[in-house]
């Protein structure tokens, strides 16, 4: 503990970007979006300790802590407004198919037959009136590993 209080003394910009990487080195390695900005953060404490202000531990932690949460929770406000909630998910590919068009690629027999959407054929289901190959058809909703659709 005292090599790295000495090496604080002597050099805190190398402590802060440490602290930086291994914040960014846990957030690469497991994805959780809560460590990128206390990341960032003790990157500009390093960039301040850099350029020579020395303000001493516990105003550097206090600076450190003030925008790790500014960052934070305009970040959130950020990705509410590029990335409302009524939008589907990205990463929810059956959810993102809801409301396409898809083509009829084998007859429907029994209300089961397969459509081609998003560059993927699925098996689909549909209600009344089954339209030939070719038609298009618009996906209602996923059901497990299939699409149920309606004609177009």
């Amino acid at each position: 503990m005292t090599a790295i209080a000495d090496i604080y003394a002597a050099q805190p910009f190398w402590i802060w970007l440490a602290l930086g990487v291994l914040l960014l080195a846990v957030e690469a390695a497991f994805s959780t979006e809560w460590l990128l900005w206390p990341a960032v953060s003790a990157g500009i404490v390093a960039v301040l300790t850099a350029l020579g202000l020395r303000l001493g531990l516990p105003i550097e932690v206090g600076i450190f802590a003030a925008l790790t949460l500014l960052s934070t929770l305009l970040s959130r406000a950020l990705i509410q407004r590029v990335n409302p909630s009524e939008s589907p998910d990205i990463n929810d590919r059956d959810g993102r198919l809801v409301g396409q068009r898809a083509r009829v690629v084998e007859a429907f027999v029994g209300g089961r037959g397969r459509v081609f959407v998003s560059g993927a054929e699925w098996p689909a289901e549909i209600e009344g009136t089954a339209p030939d190959v070719g038609a298009d058809v618009i996906v209602q909703s996923s059901l497990g590993s299939g699409l149920k659709v309606r004609a177009a």
